[in-house]
């Protein structure tokens, strides 16, 4: 079968001869067993799950890795047995780190799955069975009812009262009333209103369906196919430290070839000396502890996105989202409430707005800027009542929080009421009710008969343009008054205008049955009841922007990242709400999912850049719009809730899935879950992602340049002809404590204030960057000046000998690299503008490692081991004075580039 076939452009007639089958007999047992042989089991395929061995396997991929791992060898091969332990263990950490984040990895299509229904009503042999869901195949009839899980793709051919609700399919929460007539082949799939599809649900009436497309075949089944196809590949962060890596692999060689060169030639040191010496140098060469900063930076970044409703489920997705120049996002519950909220209200004589979002009970109603209640307006408390009356669902509590239960419509109704004191409990109390004329997509409307005193009332609701048809009465603040041609008119002007607000509009009626009796097995007319009838108000209802989302996306404008509205919604509701949140502005193009059809991969990246806005789009649609920002060398954010959008949500540079609303499958495809199904969380999330970045690059750029000075240090003395300043104990400490721990509380620095003010880092820039090198090779200079300075001094004129020479330039590099982690904390900005202890952590890091210096000096096995002399008082203030020298310099830089 061909799961795009339009089978909701053919008749019942033409599909019952097609697929061979008897809509009241279904199919016989020999039929069901050859076309079981045919199509196979109804069912999705599983995709393949990562193993425990695989994800700790991947944790070794990067090149840094394996730098450092051969460092480690190196050092073993030369005797240094300590630094290749201390580099092996810090690489174990980061693989310890990594396998625990990502452990839960790689289950979408396990989770996509488990969306069938394990069981179904089927018609066989003339008679109805219950059989397993994975048993269904083309050409059976599916018995629908209310609670029912649809087991496949099928086409109604009996339709009573039927609601479905799609939302894991289209991503709209909106009940679906479904019908049995034919469609235009073009129609799209969130119209498809007489077909029922695999993993969504039946909410109401019954119905019988021909089930025209099983397992891959289904529309979920294709969603499962392009979330196969969807490839995320590498974060521009792992990205750019391969980068680092291969350049740190060829510094590391340059190294060893010009000391080599260079001592052989003009110094004349035996060859293997040499070689082992200039090897040395290179190991010492490599940021052991930048692995160590980058996990940790990720896993505080981890820790400090929970607290802002962010749970991450890969880390190395938290900086990429500071990368993020695009977010496409869903509208339903991450733009809007997700709720249905009545807004405003037009009776006889007035227009109320009514504050307050989705079900919550507390709001104002206003009358232009004054507010105006139920009990003061007889004609609003009439229309508030009557909503009630005629009203199926109901408000409960849920996960501390109101939830509705029944129809998303009459729950906003509800809500609306409850704002004015208005509650079911009461209506139910005062006016019980006698019968129901349930809601119909052919009658367009609902009427409920309660008693009220002595007498039966009718109440009903329905489409405007029907209730107002069959209205002969208007209730106004004087009572009820014959209703003109002139007010007629005037209701169906506002019902315009509330429809051109890209609101859903309800009209509300009542009338008194006076005449009408309910005898005990009387049939109902509904022509008899709903005549007459006396007009009480429009509803204007909407799921509303979330106050917050309006200012997250100025916040993104702001950053220099667009964001994009993605919806299986009307194209008017879409681009109403697109408006109001100022996604949608002078010059953005709405484009709708036919003709997003009608263009080719090239002409779609062309244009992508355009759009702002897509409304009625479907799973593929969503995952080539994700594909075409990609094309165009963007790194790009998808987010959503639904089955739909878990192909795009892989295949983004960053999925984000809604954590309330979302579907397990979308979250398994996810890096990211919002918890509060809220976009400002998601912009959060990026300023996250951006702060993550900075203290990445502010690390390594502390630890480059405290090692090119190191390097300096060590290249200069060789080359003069002096003895080495620094014993590879030295070496191995300042890498690993005196770098090493304030790199890590670096790495915690807090977000600067203008992080979100800058435009977002192109995916493919450099870390080492002609400023980014510059500010390394400036910083070691000075580091390796004023080091080279007190070694020469204390060694060729003071004339102190070498261990008291090495003590000084072992004190000095110390101070210096310490100090200057205050200076690293910010390219632009100075010590005293951030403030010495805006970052508590550094603080006493340093506090400790100037600490430890001092033990070093004092305790006699430090003393032995580093082959140190105890500190005077000359000594510690002249070296550590020294040391303050690069910290004051990097200062008077930042004054003079930056002020």
């Amino acid at each position: 079968m061909n799961a795009m076939k339009a089978w909701h452009n053919e008749s019942i007639a033409e599909l019952t001869h097609h697929l061979a089958t008897d809509v009241e007999q279904g199919l016989t047992d020999d039929k069901v067993k050859n076309r079981l042989s045919q199509y196979g089991p109804n069912k999705l395929q599983k995709g393949k799950r990562f193993s425990a061995l695989a994800i700790l396997i991947s944790q070794f991929k990067s090149l840094v890795i394996w730098v450092l791992i051969g460092a480690a060898g190196i050092s073993a091969v030369l005797g240094e047995i300590v630094d290749g332990l201390a580099i092996i263990a810090i690489v174990i950490l980061n693989a310890i780190i990594g396998f625990a984040q990502e452990f839960r990895a790689g289950k979408a299509a396990a989770a996509l799955a488990r969306l069938a229904a394990p069981h179904c009503r089927v018609v066989r042999n003339g008679h109805s069975v219950v059989v397993a869901a994975t048993e269904i195949v083309p050409g059976d009839i599916l018995l629908l009812e209310g609670g029912d899980l649809v087991a496949a793709d099928a086409r109604l051919v009996q339709a009573s009262v039927l609601r479905t609700n799609e939302a894991p399919l289209t991503g709209e929460s909106q009940v679906v009333d479904k019908f049995t007539d034919s469609l235009p082949a073009e129609t799209p799939l969130a119209e498809q209103k007489n077909m029922v599809f695999l993993g969504t649900s039946v909410t109401g009436g019954s119905g019988r369906a021909l089930v025209v497309n099983t397992g891959m075949e289904t529309q979920l089944g294709h969603i499962a196919k392009l979330l196969k196809s969807a490839e995320r590949g590498e974060t521009p962060l792992q990205r750019r430290l391969d980068r680092v890596a291969r350049l740190l692999l060829w510094a590391c060689l340059g190294i060893v070839a010009l000391i080599f060169i260079f001592g052989l030639l003009l110094r004349g040191i035996p060859a293997f000396e040499l070689f082992l010496s200039a090897v040395s140098l290179a190991v010492a060469a490599i940021p052991e502890g930048l692995p160590a900063v980058v996990t940790v930076a990720l896993a505080l970044g981890v820790q400090r996105m929970v607290l802002r409703n962010a749970l991450v489920r890969h880390m190395a997705a938290v900086e990429t989202l500071g990368c993020a120049e695009v977010i496409c996002t869903d509208k339903t519950g991450t733009l809007t409430m997700g709720e249905m909220t009545a807004r405003k209200l037009v009776t006889s004589e007035s227009l109320y707005r009514i504050t307050g979002g989705g079900y919550a009970t507390e709001g104002t109603f206003f009358v232009g800027n004054k507010e105006s209640w139920p009990s003061e307006n007889p004609e609003l408390l009439a229309l508030l009542r009557a909503s009630v009356a005629c009203n199926d669902a109901e408000l409960t509590i849920k996960e501390d929080r109101l939830a509705v239960v029944g129809d998303p419509t009459e729950g906003a109704l509800l809500a609306a009421a409850a704002k004015g004191d208005i509650t079911r409990e009461t209506i139910e109390t005062e006016m019980p009710r006698l019968a129901t004329v349930p809601f119909d997509s052919d009658r367009k409307r609902m009427t409920v008969i309660r008693r009220q005193g002595n007498s039966p009332w009718a109440y009903v609701k329905g489409a405007p343009e029907v209730i107002l048809a069959r209205c002969t009465l208007i209730r106004t603040a004087e009572g009820v008054r014959p209703l003109t041609e002139d007010a007629r008119t005037r209701l169906l002007q506002a019902n315009t205008s509330l429809a051109n607000d890209a609101l859903r509009v309800l009209a509300v009626a009542e009338r008194p049955l006076d005449d009408f009796s309910l005898e005990p097995g009387r049939v109902m007319n509904d022509t008899e009841i709903e005549k007459d009838l006396i007009f009480l108000g429009l509803v204007g209802l909407q799921d509303p922007p979330r106050v917050e989302a309006k200012e997250a996306v100025v916040k993104c404008k702001r950053a220099g990242i667009k964001t994009v509205m993605i919806t299986g919604d009307h194209p008017d509701t879409a681009c109403a709400i697109g408006k109001e949140l100022g996604i949608l502005g002078k010059g953005d193009e709405i484009l709708v999912g036919t003709e997003l059809d009608r263009l080719d991969d090239k002409a779609l990246k062309e244009r992508v850049a355009q759009v702002s806005v897509y409304a009625r789009v479907t799973a593929e649609h969503k995952l080539r719009i994700v594909r075409a920002w990609k094309a165009r060398g963007t790194v790009v954010a998808m987010t959503g809730d639904g089955v739909n959008d878990a192909p795009a949500i892989k295949e983004a540079s960053i999925g984000i899935a809604m954590g309330i609303t979302g579907t397990e499958v979308t979250k398994e495809a996810a890096d990211i879950i919002v918890t509060d199904d809220n976009f400002a969380s998601i912009v959060a999330a990026v300023e996250e992602g951006r702060g993550i970045y900075d203290n990445i690059a502010k690390t390594l750029a502390y630890l480059l340049s405290g090692n090119t000075g190191e390097l300096i240090v060590m290249l200069v003395a060789i080359l003069m002809g002096w003895p080495l300043p620094l014993l590879a104990l030295h070496l191995l400490w300042i890498n690993l404590v005196t770098d090493g721990f304030p790199a890590l509380a670096l790495a915690t620095d807090p977000i600067e204030r203008d992080v979100m003010n800058r435009p977002p880092r192109r995916s493919q820039e450099e870390l080492f960057n002609p400023d980014f090198i510059k500010l390394i090779l400036f910083t070691g200079l000075l580091i390796a000046g004023v080091t080279l300075a007190v070694f020469a001094y204390e060694l060729y004129y003071a004339n102190n000998g070498l261990e008291q020479a090495r003590d000084a330039a072992f004190t000095t590099l110390i101070t210096a690299e310490l100090l200057r982690a205050f200076a690293a904390r910010s390219e632009q900005r100075t010590i005293w503008q951030l403030g010495l202890f805006s970052n508590i952590r550094l603080f006493l890091v340093v506090a400790v490692s100037f600490a430890l210096l001092l033990a070093i000096h004092h305790v006699p096995i430090f003393q032995a081991l580093f082959q140190i002399e105890p500190l005077t008082l000359d000594q510690c203030i002249g070296w550590i004075a020294v040391g303050f020298i690069p910290l004051i310099i990097l200062q008077l830089r930042k004054v003079m580039l930056y002020r």
